[in-house]
């Protein structure tokens, strides 16, 4: 059964924006030092990890908190220009074992939307990846339109994805560092970031768009019951042309990676369709033989399991009609 893996990351020590994705956090020192050494590298380990676990294509992206630090735009636009060459060329070298999502400048909106043009149009990148809010600006704020705008025209998904860097003071984080983290605080904060675009309309806007969430859904598919009742009964800024629910099962397509649970899985798929679940590993973070092994003993059809496993990621990412790299 062929595998694709659709939330990888990688580093490139050449960009001016350099902070790590577990720089504020308290995980284990060694696995940091693990992960610094995965992370630049595309020759060798991670494709010899691959090939034992038979993992066919990795889609790879910048690692948190990407670009979306950056508090220069200028900086932030010569960055993402030099990442996205960067991976293309990557991709080039071995078509058939990765794809990139290309990282946007977002400090500059409608730079940032010529940029996900380039990426995808001259060098073949299959959509873009998201840091979580952008120097406190989140993708529902009227500025980031003409990015919707420009995803929607090209059918490219937007990976929305955590970010290391705290959106504010939380105090219920307050003396217990473990919450923060992909252990809760990351999957909260992006879950609402994904709930703002929803409650702000932008997919009555766009409603060609595609929101991709990694980590099972960020939490979202096992609260649409609840976010549809409470809706029910709030009068909000923005009345939305359907519930969140819908939007959720119509725009949103999740991600596995580090959620291997098949209870879990289950769950999402009863909740958001078969069609709406991809595979992913989280390499270097999350362990590729878990995560595989996790992936061919879930309790699904072969025809259900290849959709998880390949054709959700071959659709939503268009792997088999991408440009190619212009020479």
């Amino acid at each position: 059964m062929r595998t694709i893996a659709v939330e990888e990351a990688f580093r490139l020590p050449q960009l001016a924006t350099q902070v790590t994705s577990w720089s504020n956090s308290v995980l284990r020192a060694d696995r940091a030092r693990e992960w610094a050494r995965r992370l630049p590298e595309f020759d060798e380990l991670r494709l010899a990890e691959m090939d034992e676990h038979g993992v066919d294509l990795a889609v790879l992206s910048l690692t948190a908190p990407g670009i979306q630090v950056q508090p220069d735009a200028a900086v932030a636009v010569d960055d993402a220009r030099i990442a996205n060459d960067a991976l293309a060329e990557i991709v080039a070298k071995r078509p058939d074992r990765y794809a990139g999502l290309a990282a946007l400048p977002l400090q500059d909106p409608d730079a940032a939307a010529a940029e996900l043009v380039r990426s995808v149009r001259t060098l073949g990148l299959c959509g873009a990846l998201v840091n979580g809010p952008t120097l406190g600006h989140y993708l529902d704020e009227p500025r980031f339109q003409v990015v919707w705008a420009a995803l929607e025209e090209l059918d490219a998904p937007l990976y929305l994805h955590p970010t290391s860097v705290p959106a504010g003071e939380w105090h219920v984080l307050g003396g217990r560092p473990e919450l923060a983290g992909p252990s809760f605080s990351w999957a909260a904060e992006t879950g609402g970031h994904a709930l703002r675009i929803i409650y702000g309309g932008v997919f009555d806007d766009h409603p060609g768009a595609t929101l991709v969430l990694g980590h099972m859904g960020e939490f979202l598919p096992f609260q649409l019951a609840r976010l549809d009742a409470s809706y029910a009964i709030t009068e909000p800024l923005r009345t939305l042309a359907k519930s969140p629910s819908q939007y959720v099962r119509e725009n949103v397509v999740i991600a596995t990676s580090g959620v291997c649970s098949h209870a879990a899985l289950l769950g999402a798929v009863l909740e958001i369709g078969v069609d709406h679940v991809m595979f992913a590993i989280d390499y270097p973070y999350e362990s590729t033989a878990d995560a595989v092994r996790f992936l061919r003993s879930a309790p699904f059809s072969e025809t259900d399991l290849a959709r998880i496993s390949h054709r959700n990621a071959e659709r939503v990412f268009r792997l088999d009609s991408v440009v190619k790299p212009r020479p």
